[in-house]
């Protein structure tokens, strides 16, 4: 009976909003119906204030793809939220996520995710009902679209870590959990886990110039002209090779 009421409720509000109403700019958003509403490529860096206003508790698929957004505040009050796709943004490690109970889908492609481990655990925490998850593109997400120097088996050690620590997906990236997938997942899973050491932010020290030395080839003191501690001339006499030490090996016959 509740629910019934609460469906109710939730028609007479999107009876209620009035869809001509601009939210930024009416050539850059893609507008509402049937509760889906998208707002794409508008460059804003958090999700605007009328926006929350105006359809927060009518929406229950929201596209905020291609634009700079960082921030999510305002997102949990739609609580009536079950897709959100956030692709093309700026979203990071620090980004703090709302708990959305209704939440099923949640695309994340091509931001700035690093930290793996602490997205899952914010994930597990705050969409318990979650099915399908994509982090392609992010840093987190160990494939060729992240890194040209990631290949098939380092997605597959990260898909493997996914389902192990979110075991109730039906969707990871752009292919179908199986039950195979989920076996295997949990039997290698908890090795998968890629450790990173503390970054090192100290700079090396700088190498001080070497100091002059006293030593040189040269004479200390230049001579004149005159001062030859040398000659150069012909001389009368031709060797032969006779008396060289080579030659006790040489007969004639090998001339």
């Amino acid at each position: 009976m509740a629910d019934n009421q609460n469906s109710s409720q939730n028609d007479e509000d999107m009876e209620n909003v009035d869809l001509s109403t601009s939210i930024v700019d009416d050539s850059a958003w893609e507008g509402f119906q049937d509760g889906q509403l998208s707002f794409i490529g508008n460059e804003v860096e958090s999700i605007p204030q009328k926006l929350i206003d105006d359809y927060s508790k009518v929406t229950r698929r929201l596209d905020l793809s291609f634009n700079n957004i960082s921030c999510v505040d305002g997102l949990e009050e739609f609580c009536h939220l079950e897709e959100l796709v956030l692709d093309n943004n700026t979203l990071g490690d620090t980004t703090i996520f709302p708990r959305l109970d209704n939440l099923h889908t949640l695309t994340l492609n091509k931001n700035k995710l690093t930290d793996l481990d602490h997205l899952l655990e914010d994930i597990k925490v705050k969409f318990p009902r979650l099915k399908y998850l994509s982090l392609l593109g992010n840093s987190a997400c160990p494939n060729q679209l992240s890194s040209m120097e990631k290949d098939e088996e380092d997605y597959q050690r990260y898909r493997y870590y996914v389902l192990y620590r979110l075991p109730t997906l039906k969707f990871l990236d752009s292919t179908q959990v199986t039950a195979a997938d989920l076996k295997e997942a949990n039997r290698v899973g908890p090795f998968m886990c890629v450790v990173r050491g503390p970054e090192d932010t100290s700079k090396a020290p700088e190498e001080s110039p070497p100091s002059p030395t006293q030593y040189t080839p040269l004479p200390q003191n230049a001579r004149s002209s005159d001062d030859h501690l040398s000659t150069f001339g012909k001389s009368k006499y031709v060797y032969y090779g006779k008396h060289s030490e080579g030659n006790r090996f040489i007969r004639n016959n090998d001339l």
